[in-house]
């Protein structure tokens, strides 16, 4: 297996976020290859860990000075063994093929842990939404979608939003995807509730996260009520972390953004999360302006020679990261162990480095990661299109509970994988395990395709 991932590396060498993704679920599921030899004559691993297809185009544009710009954008359909590609698009100057491929690759198996027929995929572009007018993003948004459309249907390809791209977004690419192939379909999902969205959509994955590191507890006998805890990000994931965390009695106590972070010692309630979702969401303003408004608020800003994060420095229960992938180095990592956080639970992508990684299961505190822990977003995307296919819309509690039902499955495969394979209560491995599974039995069945 370890020349598998040197091949990887060999071919691209460049791409160091998908190398770290690919060798977090080769180490998780070698004893299934070594329980199913058939696997390694079948070439699942080589298999999996290449794309299906990946679509690299130019996307021209005009700003409102009349400059005309290019950018970059992809979509890479990494696996349709158990459905349609699924996954979201970034729009972000971070974006390149790496981060795209660890991304799509993350997806193939937290989709096939939501138990929904989606395979894996994701999507984007280099370009940056901040600072543009609604105008520039509607020009570009059409011309991204001039192209994509012809890679991406209800039954090829599904696209949602991801960092950058929101409602406004999604409504764009939308109205070009309709405009240029005539139909009303549900190609995109996280589109708003008065033409095909789902109620919980906006919540899903912030709300999943909170339910996913509610049922660890529970093995343990224990709840989030009075919990402290500490929350990475501003964006939609955030947000709806702490309004979930809010609503089950925890206090969450910090919230960032590129420029730095707050760290409120008396907590977020709901009268500040609704401070914050109208700054970041209808304002785009900076985290700063929390701590200028509530006094006793310390605000941090971002030092770029730090070895380490200190939103993760604070004494606390609970810590999900929600903002990036690698947020959480090997230092931050010890800090939250030597702070008190008994439990980790990924809200982001791989927010957590593999040293870090190794010191939460070395020192057997609860950690979820994100391809279980935050998948309540695609599930819900899942049920979008479900909704979409019958041309209905279900009532908010229906959504929830289904939402509630598929994080709890989830964790309950997670456990039951890790135990059969001899890693009992750890959740890395029983995700990885539970997806690779399903997913190249599928393939198996389907035959060398």
């Amino acid at each position: 297996m370890t020349d598998i991932l040197a091949v990887i590396k060999a071919r691209d060498p460049e791409q160091r976020e998908f190398h770290q993704a690919v060798q977090e679920v080769i180490e998780s599921v070698r004893p299934v290859l070594d329980r199913n030899p058939e696997y390694r004559r079948m070439a699942v691993l080589e298999r999996i860990t290449e794309p299906e297809r990946v679509i690299l185009f130019r996307v021209p544009w005009m700003d409102d000075q009349g400059q005309v710009r290019v950018n970059r954008g992809f979509r890479i359909e990494m696996n349709s063994a158990i459905g349609p590609y699924k996954g979201g698009l970034r729009f972000h100057p971070s974006v390149n093929l790496s981060i795209l491929k660890f991304l799509a690759f993350e997806q193939v198996f937290k989709n096939a842990l939501t138990t929904l027929a989606m395979g894996g995929g994701k999507g984007g572009s280099d370009f940056d939404p901040k600072g543009k007018s609604d105008n520039e993003v509607m020009r570009f948004c059409q011309s991204f979608m001039c192209e994509l459309a012809r890679h991406i249907g209800p039954d090829t390809d599904v696209p949602a939003g991801d960092i950058g791209v929101g409602a406004r977004e999604i409504g764009y690419l939308f109205g070009m995807y309709k405009k240029l192939r005539n139909e009303f379909t549900g190609v995109l999902t996280g589109k708003s509730l008065g033409w095909g969205g789902s109620l919980i959509r906006p919540e899903a994955t912030g709300y999943g996260s909170v339910y996913f590191a509610s049922e660890m507890l529970g093995v343990k006998n224990d709840t989030l009520a009075g919990k402290t805890c500490l929350v990475s990000g501003s964006g939609n994931v955030a947000q709806f972390t702490v309004g979930k965390l809010i609503q089950m009695g925890a206090k969450p106590v910090t919230l960032s953004d590129s420029s730095g972070y707050i760290y409120d010692e008396a907590g977020i309630n709901s009268e500040k999360l609704d401070f914050i979702k109208k700054l970041k969401n209808l304002r785009r303003g900076r985290i700063k302006e929390y701590a200028d408004k509530y006094p006793g608020t310390v605000y941090t800003p971002v030092n770029p020679s730090s070895d380490c994060n200190p939103l993760w420095n604070h004494k606390a229960d609970c810590a999900f990261p929600s903002a990036t992938q690698n947020e959480i180095n090997e230092k931050d990592a010890q800090n939250l162990v030597g702070n008190g956080v008994k439990v980790v639970c990924e809200g982001a992508n791989m927010p957590s480095t593999p040293d870090a990684v190794n010191i939460f299961l070395e020192r057997k505190i609860l950690y979820a990661p994100g391809k279980a822990s935050n998948a309540g977003g695609v599930a819900v995307s899942g049920l979008e299109m479900a909704q979409n296919s019958m041309r209905l819309s279900w009532p908010k509690e229906e959504v929830d509970n289904r939402l509630k039902f598929i994080m709890k499955s989830i964790h309950k495969t997670c456990l039951d994988a890790a135990a059969e394979y001899g890693t009992p209560g750890n959740y890395m491995a029983g995700a990885n395990i539970a997806g690779f599974l399903k997913v190249v039995n599928a393939m198996l069945d389907q035959g060398l395709v």
